[in-house]
């Protein structure tokens, strides 16, 4: 059971309360941000909770069991830490929250309700909407090994066991054309057309500085390869921006055998029959379906 702080309990028991919500994020890129829905700074455990955030909490939901519980934070982009670019960037998904009840008066006096992470973001003109997902979300998690033709991996990573970071698979540019939206231009002479086509894509310098973005398409004219991402940026493109690109992989055994050299590690079943053969009736001329292999 949860133990209060025994001056927060007799602050509570007093029936005239000085309570507000504290936040402390931590962003996936280790920057660690505070905020209060307090008229006042507030600093305690090292950090200063700043009250210029515009933030404000909805109701926090909690459950009984593995039930996801979760809340909202709701805020304007009115604080120098939040800006619309970073949220458009995905600067804060997944990002861990600590959400605190304290005694402004008293700041000795907190409790740590809530731990989650931000999950989908929603953006309106002058602010924006967090979803703060409980713990519990992650038995909602996928886990284990999937039964399914394609991998179930994802590139580059420790099941994957695949290094990327050779010049076969990682490329270095820069804009030398764009329409500022989704679409580039850049300079990648020794890739074949398609190379990147579901790839990655992390802009190094410019406005969008740290973004990351999946690839729609790659094409090649020459030596000049147009590659299309799939949503804009929080800021325009320009020519110079500079790019690290990593090739794509459409999780293929096909692909993960001549692409990539990696059929040892692949993680799905590309023998595994289809729809095709569950719904199928037997003719005539079929070979006897006696349970053995299909694959002959």
């Amino acid at each position: 059971m949860r133990q209060l702080n025994p001056g927060l309990a007799a602050h509570l028991a007093s029936g005239s309360t000085t309570l507000c919500h504290c936040w402390k994020v931590l962003r996936r890129d280790g920057v660690v941000l505070a905020f209060t829905d307090h008229d006042a700074d507030l600093a305690f455990n090292g950090l200063t909770y700043l009250a210029r955030s515009g933030l404000e909490a909805a109701k926090l939901q909690t459950t009984v069991g593995f039930s996801v519980g979760g809340t909202e934070v709701t805020g304007a982009l009115i604080s120098d830490a939040i800006t619309g670019s970073d949220l458009t960037n995905g600067k804060y998904d997944g990002a861990t929250v600590e959400t605190w009840l304290v005694n402004w008066a008293d700041c000795t006096q907190n409790i740590l309700q809530d731990i989650g992470t931000i999950g989908q973001v929603k953006r309106s003109e002058f602010g924006f909407t967090a979803e703060l997902r409980g713990l519990a979300h992650q038995f909602d998690q996928e886990t284990g090994r999937l039964f399914q033709k394609a991998c179930s991996v994802d590139l580059g990573d420790t099941k994957c066991g695949k290094s990327l970071g050779t010049s076969l698979y990682t490329a270095i540019g820069s804009i030398s054309k764009t329409d500022g939206a989704t679409r580039l231009e850049a300079m990648l002479p020794a890739f074949a057309a398609g190379w990147f086509t579901g790839g990655q894509i992390t802009f190094t310098s410019g406005a969008n500085s740290g973004a990351k973005r999946s690839l729609k398409s790659d094409a090649v004219a020459g030596a000049s390869h147009t590659l299309e991402i799939w949503t804009p940026l929080a800021q325009p493109l320009t020519v110079g921006d500079a790019f690290t690109i990593v090739a794509g992989c459409d999780k293929s055994f096909a692909t993960c055998r001549t692409k990539f050299s990696n059929s040892a590690n692949f993680r799905g079943f590309p023998h595994m029959p289809g729809n095709d053969v569950v719904v199928r009736y037997v003719a005539q001329q079929d070979p006897a379906l006696d349970g053995g292999s299909m694959n002959q």
